[in-house]
């Protein structure tokens, strides 16, 4: 009998903690994915974390193999994640000429207070579009929105590893 009663208690908690959280919804699972790659400590280290404290030298840094540096990789994602927040806006992102090794090479050391603001600003400001468009506008975006989440991941981890390789990644703010 007092088995019963323990499992009857356990099964009538289940629907109360499952209610505790609000039901999810495209905007709360895009923003949640945006901003665990932008600002937010959870699974992984966002890029906010990946390009924090670097000197523009460390920020140039290459492996000599033919790796990207954090500066290169922080001036892709600005690059790749401005065009798509243009296109969401209905403005005509600038010209592009196909060549994807251009978005890594652009980056200059001397500017890397410059890019590590811009992809700051951009990546909220992607937030913030989604936060405010309208369900069918979100719907339209969401497939574009959600793989933006996924292209920041994949760069923020070759970050860590390019700041790994030259000695300049503090442990202690990886995932906890």
């Amino acid at each position: 009998m007092r088995q019963v009663l323990l499992l009857l208690f356990l099964f009538s908690a289940v629907p109360v903690h499952a209610q505790d959280k609000p039901p999810a919804t495209l905007r709360g699972i895009l923003l949640e994915q945006l901003r665990t790659t932008h600002n937010k400590e959870d699974w992984f280290v966002p890029s906010k974390i990946a390009v924090e404290g670097l000197t523009p030298e460390q920020a140039a840094w290459t492996d000599g193999k033919g790796n990207h540096s954090v500066g290169q990789l922080a001036n892709h994602l600005v690059f790749w994640n401005s065009r798509e927040l243009a296109r969401f806006k209905g403005e005509q992102p600038a010209k592009f000429n196909g060549n994807n090794d251009e978005t890594f090479n652009k980056f200059e050391a001397k500017s890397w207070a410059a890019t590590v603001k811009q992809l700051d600003e951009v990546m909220t400001n992607i937030e913030k579009f989604v936060e405010s468009s309208d369900d069918v506008t979100l719907a339209k975006f969401a497939d574009e929105i959600a793989h933006i989440g996924v292209h920041n991941a994949y760069h923020t981890g070759q970050m860590i590893y390019a700041r790994k390789q030259q000695g300049v990644w503090d442990p202690a703010k990886g995932v906890k």
